[in-house]
């Protein structure tokens, strides 16, 4: 007897899931998270509001970007949802009629938790990677840190490290600074 055959992961597959679970085709295999946590919620939700006015809409600060919560990407046979992802405006001039968007971000940030740790460090990191995602942060909020990489001939480089209330100026986003405790939920 062979082994049965399993088939990869369609989209039909990710629109069965419950609303309540968080779902990406990651390898052509169907992963399913529950919703974020509150802590988890909030470092993301702080972030893009340090974020949005002075990078997106260019109230004190350079403008230049799009920065969006939970993005569908489709990036290949992936379909994966970071919790924030930023697009300069002149890679992508105005944002696409779609549900979800097949140009690749510049920069991404996930929000770890126990149950994404693995996929958002290894299986996605790696398919930034491939797709030439310049930047990426990962946020872990039990721990109060910030790691950012940034992308050097197809591998991810450390270029900050920061912890509690640090002042954040790191690229992309180093011109305008704020502090990393705008994050925690305590």
């Amino acid at each position: 007897m062979g082994e049965p055959v399993i088939r990869p992961a369609t989209y039909e597959d990710l629109e069965k899931v419950p609303a309540n679970r968080v779902a990406e085709i990651i390898g052509g295999r169907l992963v399913t998270q529950p919703r974020p946590a509150p802590k988890h919620v909030r470092a993301s939700s702080s972030l893009g509001d340090e974020l949005m006015s002075p990078f997106d809409k260019g109230r004190g600060g350079p403008g230049g970007w799009w920065i969006l919560d939970e993005p569908e990407l489709h990036l290949g046979d992936h379909v994966l949802v970071p919790d924030l992802a930023g697009w300069r405006r002149e890679k992508m001039p105005k944002l696409p009629e779609t549900a979800y968007f097949e140009t690749p971000p510049d920069w991404i940030c996930e929000v770890i938790s126990p149950s994404t740790a693995r996929y958002d460090r290894l299986e996605k990191r790696d398919i930034y990677a491939a797709y030439k995602v310049s930047h990426l942060w990962l946020i872990e909020p039990d721990q109060k840190v910030l790691e950012a990489f940034e992308l050097h001939d197809g591998k991810w480089t450390l270029i900050a490290t920061r912890a509690n209330d640090d002042e954040i100026a790191i690229e992309p986003f180093a011109e305008v600074p704020f502090a990393l405790n705008a994050l925690w939920a305590d």
